[in-house]
């Protein structure tokens, strides 16, 4: 891709230009972000090498928390350093980089969403069909499929981009690089291409929205077949999964959902999106799941052996 542009910086103004409010956030993101890298990596380790948690289910969530703890590095950290710097400045590359990844993981994160709860209505709806189903390579294929979507996700956001020509001013009001902030600084007419990153951040954020809560209605409709114990461990399945279906597409949904503008509140929507999010799924989904809790236990038992 050929390069059309006079810019090869952007200045990001961040969250707040006070000194003092820059130092009290850096605290917080550096605590906020150790927790979510150790959280999710504990997860990940947890079913990786525990023989207890081997079902489709914890497969997915360990793919689910790595994917978190990349999309997390991939903002926090340049926010971290950013506050503790006067001028805040990303090369036009670097930018051009952090919008691939970002939609890269947070499209994929989308998908394995849309993943897990098919996988629970298996598990649920088809209990004595479910290991035959949702086997070995299935999971690989959806996991694949995941990914691949993903990246067409991002490559697509970064076509949009790219070509654009920025010829100044080169001043981003946000913390990070992303859609509607870049088109407002290009130098052409980008309402085509506004409508374009509605049509696939947007639309598909809200359909895939319906999907889940279609797909988790069906399941807790099904419910009634169960018996008592069979309905709580379900439902305190589908609660988990429910909560991170919203704070997950909420945010996601304001931000895209609408013409393409920018609006200050976008940088706490997108605060919640790449820095909190992060850091609740982990809690969420330890806190509340009993067998996670136990394999975590048996671990840290193990190693002080």
């Amino acid at each position: 891709m050929e390069q059309r542009t006079n810019v090869t910086e952007f200045v990001l103004l961040g969250l707040t230009q006070s000194l003092q409010g820059q130092k009290i956030l850096f605290v917080v993101f550096l605590f906020i972000y150790i927790v979510t890298i150790v959280g999710n990596l504990l997860i990940v380790v947890t079913v990786a090498i525990s023989p207890t948690l081997d079902s489709p289910m914890y497969f997915f969530l360990g793919c689910l928390s790595f994917m978190d703890a990349i999309y997390s590095t991939t903002v926090t950290p340049n926010m971290i350093m950013d506050l503790l710097h006067e001028k805040k400045t990303i090369s036009f590359q670097a930018c051009m980089s952090q919008l691939f990844i970002g939609h890269l993981f947070a499209g994929a994160e989308i998908l394995l969403l849309l993943v897990m709860a098919y996988d629970r209505y298996v598990a649920i709806c088809k209990p004595l069909h479910y290991l035959m189903i949702m086997n070995q390579r299935v999971c690989v294929l959806l996991l694949l499929l995941v990914w691949v979507a993903g990246f067409l996700h991002a490559g697509v956001q970064l076509l949009f981009v790219y070509n654009l020509p920025f010829c100044g001013p080169n001043v981003i009001d946000n913390f990070i690089c992303d859609m509607y902030p870049l088109l407002k600084l290009a130098c052409t007419d980008t309402y085509v291409i506004g409508i374009s990153v509605v049509a696939n951040d947007g639309a598909v954020c809200v359909l895939i929205f319906v999907l889940l809560f279609i797909s988790y209605g069906v399941i807790l409709y099904s419910l009634k077949t169960l018996s008592q114990e069979g309905r709580r461990k379900a439902l305190s399945t589908c609660g988990y999964h429910i909560t991170v279906v919203v704070l997950f597409f909420v945010p996601c949904m304001f931000m895209y959902v609408r013409p393409p503008s920018t609006l200050p509140i976008d940088k706490s929507f997108t605060v919640f999106c790449t820095v909190i999010t992060p850091m609740l799924n982990p809690l969420i989904y330890t806190l509340r799941n009993g067998e996670m809790k136990s394999a975590m236990k048996r671990l840290w038992t193990r190693k002080k052996k």
